[in-house]
C-alpha cells in the first residue's frame, strides 16, 4: 500500500537552521520540499525568501568541496585494507589536513605512476619473452657472425600470415624461415629469419603493409642480442621486486592514514550534504522555514526529537494537504511481508501517485494464481520449488532473494492446480502418483470449459480493475471519471448476463431488460467518457476476452508434455526414450517458467493496470546519512 504522508513545516531560529538539519538527516525520515510555494499562505509569501549563503558560508563551502575532492583523489591511489575507527574530531584537524593532503596526494600519485610504468613494461617484456623463446632454437649453433638476421613482428590476425609468406618469398627468393608462437591476448607473434642483406627490404616492406615490427623494451635496446634472455630475466624480477615495494608503501600509507583521512570526507561530505540543501530553505528577518514531508508513523518521533533537541526553540507544524497538492505528495511503498517481494515487479513501473491505490497487493495475489493455472504441473512445480529454496537459501537479501520468494508461492500454486489437473510431467507422472483418480479437470478434452473459466476471471478481474478506479477517482475528487468507469462496470456486467440467458445458463426473461438497461446507460457513458467513450468500452470487452491466453497457454504446455511422453515410448529404447523425455520436458519446463510469467504479468499490466493505475508518483527520498 502507499503510505500515509504528512506534510510539514519546521520553524525554527535562523542560528539554529544547520543543527537542525543536522538532526533531519540523522533521523533519515524527513524529505526537503524545494518548491514550498504550497506551504506558505499568499499574504505571507513576499515576506519570505529563499535562505542565501553568506560569504563566509559560501568560502566554508567551497573550502570543503575542495578539501574533499583531494582526499577522493587520494583514496583513488590506495589500496583498499582494513584500518582501525579514528577518533579524531574532524573540525579539529581541517586545516591541517588541508595542507597535509596536498603532499600525500602527490607521493601517492607518483607511487601509483611508478607501478603503471613497471606493470607496462613487464607486460612488454613477457611479450619479448615469447619472441626470445621463439629465436633461441634458431640461435643454438650460431655464432654471432653467422650472417642471419632476426625480426620479429605481431600479426593481430592469423590469415595475415599467408600474406606475409608471400612477400617474404617475393623479396628473399624463398630464402627465409618463420616460426610464429600465441601471444597471451590472442595475437600471434612471428619470427622471421632471413640474410642481413635482405633485412632492410623486407623491414621497409612491413612497414608498407602496417605490420609492426616487434622490438625490445626501452631496457633491453643497449643489451647485446645474445644477452638479452639473461638481462630479461632479470629485469622482470627487479620490477617485480620493485612493485611489491611500492604495494607495501601504498598498503603502509593506507593503514597509517586511512582511517583519518576515511572520517574527515565522511564528515565533509554530512556537512555538504547540509549546506547544500540550505538554498531550498525560506527565511524572513527573524527566522528560517523548513518544507517538506514525512510519513505518517515518523511525525511524532520527529516532533519529540526536534523538542528533545531543541526545547521548544525549533517547532514542527503538521500542515493540511490541499487538493492542488496531491500530484507533489512523495510516495513510498508499505506492504506486509509476503507482498513486498512482488515490489520487484512493480518497480518495473512508475510508482503510482499519491491518494491512488498501490497494485502490488493485487498483483501478489493475481500473478501466483494466474502462473499456477497456466503452469498446473505438479512435477514443473516441484522442480520450481526446489529452485526458488535454492535461491532463497544462497541470497539473503536483494532482488535475487525476493525472486526466489515470488517463484516459491508461483511453484506452490502450479503444484496445486496440478493436482486439481491431474498432471505430473504430463500423464506419465500422473499415473504414477494416482492423480488421475482424484483429479477435477483434464485439460486436453475440457477445453470448453477451461476457455469459459478463464474467460470468467477475466470478467472479474477486469470489474475488480474498474472499481478500484472508482475508488480512485473518488479520492481525487474526479467525479466524471468515477461515474465513467461505474457505468463501464454496470454495462460489462449487463452483457455477461445478457450472454448467460442466451445461452439459458441464466433465464431468457433477462434478456430484454438487460438489453434496455444497457440502451439506458449509453447517455450517461457519453456524458462521463466523451464521444470516444464506447471505443474504450469495447476496449474493457476485448481486455476481457484477452485472458482467454490462460486457457491457451495453458493447453500448449499440456500437448507438448503429452508429445514427450510419447516420443519418449516410441523409441523402443528405454535409455534413448529416458533421455529424449528428458529433453523435451526441459524445453517444456523452461516454456514453463517464463511464458506464464511473461502473460501473468501482461494480463495485469495492460488489462488490469491501466483501469485504475496513476502513474507518475515522485519517490520519497528523505535526507539520510
Amino acid at each position: 500500500m502507499i503510505a500515509r504522508m504528512v506534510k510539514v513545516e519546521i520553524v525554527g531560529p535562523g542560528a539554529r537552521v544547520l543543527e537542525v538539519l543536522s538532526l533531519l538527516r540523522e533521523l533519515g525520515v524527513f524529505q526537503i520540499e524545494a518548491d514550498s510555494s504550497s506551504f506558505l499562505p499568499v499574504q505571507d509569501q513576499e515576506k519570505v525568501h529563499s535562505h542565501l549563503l553568506d560569504e563566509k558560508t559560501l568560502a566554508e563551502r567551497m573550502f570543503y568541496e575542495e578539501l574533499k575532492a583531494r582526499i577522493d583523489d587520494l583514496f583513488v591511489c590506495l589500496p583498499q585494507v582494513e584500518t582501525r575507527q579514528s577518533y579524531l574530531d574532524p573540525l579539529a584537524v581541517l586545516d591541517s589536513l588541508a595542507h597535509t593532503v596536498q603532499r600525500h596526494g602527490a607521493i601517492c600519485r607518483e607511487w601509483c605512476r611508478k607501478r603503471e610504468l613497471l606493470q607496462q613494461e613487464l607486460v612488454e617484456l613477457g611479450r619479448y619473452r615469447l619472441f626470445l623463446d621463439a629465436i633461441e632454437p634458431h640461435m643454438a649453433g650460431l655464432s654471432r657472425k653467422t650472417g642471419l638476421e632476426f625480426i620479429g613482428v605481431t600479426l593481430k590476425e592469423p590469415e595475415s600470415l599467408e600474406e606475409l609468406m608471400r612477400i617474404l618469398a617475393r623479396l628473399t627468393g624463398n630464402r627465409y624461415e618463420i616460426s610464429t608462437q600465441r601471444a597471451s591476448d590472442g595475437s600471434l607473434i612471428a619470427l622471421i629469419t632471413l640474410e642481413k642483406e635482405a633485412a632492410d627490404g623486407v623491414r621497409k616492406a612491413l612497414g608498407d603493409q602496417h605490420v609492426p615490427e616487434l622490438h625490445p623494451p626501452a631496457s633491453l635496446e643497449a643489451v647485446p642480442f645474445p644477452e638479452k634472455s639473461a638481462f630479461l630475466n632479470d629485469r622482470a624480477a627487479a620490477a617485480s621486486t620493485e612493485i611489491a615495494s611500492i604495494e607495501a608503501r601504498r598498503s603502509e600509507f593506507a593503514r597509517l592514514w586511512g582511517a583519518i583521512y576515511s572520517g574527515v570526507r565522511s564528515w565533509l561530505e554530512a556537512r555538504l550534504s547540509l549546506l547544500k540543501n540550505i538554498p531550498h530553505l525560506q527565511q524572513s528577518s527573524m527566522c528560517f522555514f523548513i518544507h517538506g514531508w514525512t510519513q505518517e508513523k515518523d511525525l511524532s518521533r520527529l516532533e519529540k526529537e526536534a523538542e528533545k533537541r531543541f526545547a521548544g526553540e525549533v517547532v514542527v507544524v503538521r500542515k493540511e494537504i490541499l487538493e492542488q497538492d496531491l500530484d507533489q505528495v512523495p510516495v513510498t511503498l508499505r506492504n506486509p511481508p509476503f507482498f513486498r517481494p512482488f515490489e520487484l515487479f512493480a518497480r518495473l513501473l512508475p510508482l503510482p501517485r499519491y491518494a491512488t491505490i498501490d497494485p502490488t497487493p493485487f498483483l501478489a495475489i493475481g500473478f501466483p494464481l494466474f502462473f499456477g493455472m497456466i503452469l498446473g504441473d505438479v512435477g514443473y512445480g516441484f522442480v520450481l520449488l526446489l529452485l526458488a529454496l535454492a535461491l532463497i537459501r544462497r541470497h539473503k537479501s536483494g532482488d535475487l532473494r525476493d525472486a526466489g520468494k515470488i517463484l516459491l508461492v508461483s511453484s506452490c500454486n502450479a503444484i496445486v492446480f496440478g493436482i486439481l489437473y491431474g498432471e505430473c510431467f504430463g500423464e506419465w507422472g500422473a499415473h504414477l502418483l494416482g492423480l488421475d483418480r482424484v483429479y477435477l479437470v483434464e485439460r486436453r478434452h475440457a477445453i470448453v470449459p477451461m476457455l469459459f473459466l478463464a474467460v470468467s476471471i477475466g470478467l472479474a478481474h477486469t470489474v475488480l480493475g474498474l472499481l478500484l478506479g472508482v475508488v480512485t477517482a473518488l479520492r481525487r475528487r474526479t467525479g466524471k471519471e468515477a461515474l465513467f468507469k461505474a457505468v463501464n462496470v454496470a454495462i460489462i456486467l449487463c452483457l455477461a448476463v445478457l450472454i448467460l440467458s442466451l445461452v439459458e445458463i441464466v433465464p431468457k426473461l433477462l434478456a430484454v431488460p438487460l438489453a434496455l438497461s444497457m440502451l439506458l446507460l449509453i447517455p450517461a457513458l457519453i456524458f462521463s467518457g466523451g464521444l470516444l467513450a464506447p471505443l474504450e468500452l469495447m476496449k474493457n470487452v476485448g481486455n476481457i476476452v484477452s485472458y482467454a491466453r490462460i486457457m491457451a497457454i495453458g493447453l500448449a504446455s499440456v500437448l507438448l508434455a503429452r508429445v514427450a511422453n510419447s516420443f519418449a515410448g516410441m523409441t523402443g529404447n528405454i535409455v534413448a526414450g529416458l533421455l529424449l523425455a528428458l529433453l523435451f520436458h526441459a524445453i517444456n519446463l523452461v516454456l514453463g517458467v517464463f511464458s506464464p510469467a511473461i502473460h501473468a504479468l501482461r494480463l495485469h499490466y495492460v488489462e488490469f493496470y491501466s483501469k485504475f493505475m496513476m502513474p507518475g508518483g515522485r519517490k520519497f527520498e528523505p535526507l539520510k546519512k
